[in-house]
């Protein structure tokens, strides 16, 4: 028994645990291969300065039904040769875990184990180009990870990959090595083979790339499917996020444990330095209180600290006050581009943002930010009948009404069989059983039957600005968002339960350590500071949507009143006349004046800041904004997730 022990690499770990990281099954594993890649380029661009553009590409590979090739390429500023194979072949292996501001990446885990992922399913190791400049020589790797020591092993070059010299030198090599590069003076691009299927609707790439353009608005993405189809979502500012500053850890966030290794570590030799220099807002005078109220000198030397000492120290911590971690370690998307980005992506007609100040969990430094679209109605209203067809084909759900349940956003088993009924098909036929006039009643049952009153909120939940598709029932955004009474706000709501209507909510939580519940980073845990922040957040947007709504009921009810009057204003004036001779036109004139004055309401119109145009006394605050009718008309009739080419260039 004791010959048979060994060490675990965690490579070896992670390749027997591959649903912990995301690749679960191929659907989901062609989502987290973009994401960890795209990802990984954005963050690159914004901490080099750089406005980000990125160009996606997903092709089908020829050798079997269900392999893919996917290659992302970024404008960023390259990578060093030596780093190349690490980064790409080694897990846990970065530059974000050990640092305190905010990142998209955490763990140093998500790019390499997609490539472990496809060298598994395909056997075909990561390529990777890169170039840190215009003068300077490219690198090109072909890279697979030995996962019984976690660590990479370059199979091009002779084990020392292949140098592209600038120049039509390297346009040969480019040519001679059949490598795939967009030409740029810098950048990355990462191309993986892999088992995958690709499926339109909820938790799909499209959805990924059209829910990062609303968090990241200054960001240009390119992107082509599988069927040749390219959507382009340019950048809406040219203005890059601030950038976050590093900060060290908080005395509120460090466990007894990890304060017993930090005395070991060091190098400072007093406990007094030690405070001071290891944690953030500790000056002299507070790490002075903490020495007294645990009954340590200040000048006691560290490395005389034992363990008792240390735990007197973490409990004089927990009791003295010290001021809260800076926040420029953060930095939160806006409020006005987050009316933007959904403005772009989310047709509606009432749209309303909310950032709350920074708060703290554990020590470390948060934000929520909420933004709110309201009328914007289910894609299922928009979908093409090929994109309909192409989706059912493709689908995995087992009944028809589950596939209008689960791939349409805000849809909802209500609204489901409403065009269930409206088109008479079964609502436990299989998808892919439908023959074709099946299909054309169904998708003209889509496009015709209002769904808007069974039609459920869509949640979009992020986390520094990345989307989280999966795992929204065990995430706490989604769970504050159902214990929130939306009832207050307009909207009808069932207990413990998502309320109704065309209203599509986004829930941004900017941290310096966000607590995903996994490794996969697919849910946010429910932190009692987190969930104060975002009920008070999602109050302040349905507030502003209450109003609103009020406002708009309130008139609607005044213009059927006007309805009313108009309707007999003529058969008084005409009664009037025959009984006293007056003059019939101008008393219907006169009528009509009262009637109108009467239903003024009827003739509000509302500016784009959610003010009444002629009584100025109603203010919804700002970051409110409302779109024209006209405008809305032209955003609903446009095609969406349809599949179609430009129709997203339209769109936006």
């Amino acid at each position: 028994m004791a010959a048979s022990q060994r060490d675990i690499s965690v490579s070896e770990f992670f390749a027997k645990n591959r649903h912990l990281l995301g690749f679960d099954n191929p659907r989901k594993a062609l989502l987290t291969t973009v994401k960890e890649a795209v990802d990984n380029a954005i963050d690159a661009c914004e901490e080099a300065g750089i406005l980000p553009e990125i160009w996606i590409h997903i092709q089908r590979n020829g050798q079997g039904p269900n392999r893919y090739k996917v290659g992302v390429q970024d404008n960023g500023p390259g990578i060093l040769k030596k780093q190349i194979p690490l980064i790409f072949g080694k897990l846990l292996y970065g530059s974000k875990f050990h640092r305190l501001r905010m990142s998209r990446g955490q763990q140093g885990i998500g790019i390499s184990a997609a490539g472990m992922y496809g060298l598994l399913t395909t056997g075909k190791p990561v390529t990777i180009m890169s170039k840190v400049s215009v003068r300077k020589p490219a690198h090109y790797y072909e890279i697979q990870i030995d996962t019984k020591h976690n660590r990479p092993e370059i199979v091009n070059g002779r084990g020392e990959g292949v140098v592209v010299s600038p120049g039509a030198a390297g346009a040969k090599a480019i040519e001679k090595h059949g490598i795939e590069w967009i030409d740029a003076n810098h950048g990355t691009r990462v191309t993986i083979e892999l088992e995958a299927k690709y499926q339109r609707g909820r938790g799909s790439v499209d959805e990924y790339l059209e829910q990062t353009a609303i968090a990241n608005p200054h960001v240009a993405i390119h992107y082509e499917d599988p069927d040749g189809n390219q959507r382009h979502y340019p950048a809406v500012t040219d203005t890059l996020p601030p950038e976050p500053r590093e900060i060290k850890p908080h005395p509120y966030g460090i466990e007894l444990g990890m304060l017993v290794g930090m005395l070991k570590n060091t190098k400072e030799p007093t406990i007094t330095q030690f405070l001071t220099r290891s944690f953030s807002r500790v000056s002299p005078a507070v790490a002075r209180r903490i020495c007294e109220g645990a009954g340590v000198s200040p000048r006691a030397r560290t490395k005389k600290i034992g363990r008792h000492e240390a735990d007197l120290v973490y409990q004089a911590i927990q009791k003295t006050k010290i001021s809260n971690p800076s926040t420029d370690c953060i930095a939160p998307i806006g409020e006005e581009l987050i009316l933007k980005g959904l403005h772009q992506i989310v047709p509606g007609e009432f749209y309303a943002a909310a950032t709350r100040p920074p708060a703290v969990y554990r020590g470390n430094p948060f934000q929520i930010e909420v933004g709110l679209a309201y009328g914007g109605g289910s894609t299922a209203h928009r979908v093409s009948r090929e994109a309909l067809v192409e989706m059912l084909e493709q689908s995995d759900a087992r009944t028809l009404r589950q596939f209008l349940a689960t791939t349409f956003d805000g849809l909802g088993t209500e609204a489901a069989d409403r065009i269930l009924k409206e088109a008479r098909a079964k609502t436990r036929i299989s998808p892919g059983k439908l023959r074709e006039k099946d299909v054309n009643r169904l998708h003209e049952a889509m496009r015709n039957v209002n769904i808007h009153d069974g039609q459920t909120m869509n949640v979009l939940r992020y986390a520094n600005r990345v989307p989280l598709q999966f795992q929204a029932g065990g995430c706490t955004i989604t769970q504050t968002v159902m214990t929130t009474n939306w009832r207050a706000y307009g909207l009808s709501q069932s207990r413990g339960q998502l309320p109704r209507g065309p209203v599509t909510v986004m829930v941004h939580m900017a941290s310096v350590w966000v607590p995903f519940t996994s490794e996969s980073k697919e849910a946010v845990a429910g932190y009692p500071e987190i969930q104060k922040e975002l009920r008070l957040a999602l109050q302040s947007v349905g507030r502003k949507l209450g109003m609103y709504l009020r406002r708009r009921r309130k008139v609607k009810h005044e213009g059927e009143r006007r309805n009313t009057f108009l309707r007999y204003l003529g058969e008084v004036a005409g009664a009037v006349h025959r009984i006293n001779g007056s003059d019939r036109d101008e008393l219907y004139a006169q009528l009509l004046l009262v009637a109108k004055k009467k239903t003024s309401e009827a003739d509000v119109k509302l500016d784009d800041r959610g003010r009444p145009v002629d009584e100025p006394e109603l203010d919804l605050g700002k970051n409110v904004l409302i779109v024209d009718p006209e405008e809305r008309a032209r955003q609903v009739a446009l095609p969406q997730g349809g599949g179609e080419e430009g129709a997203t260039d339209e769109r936006r």
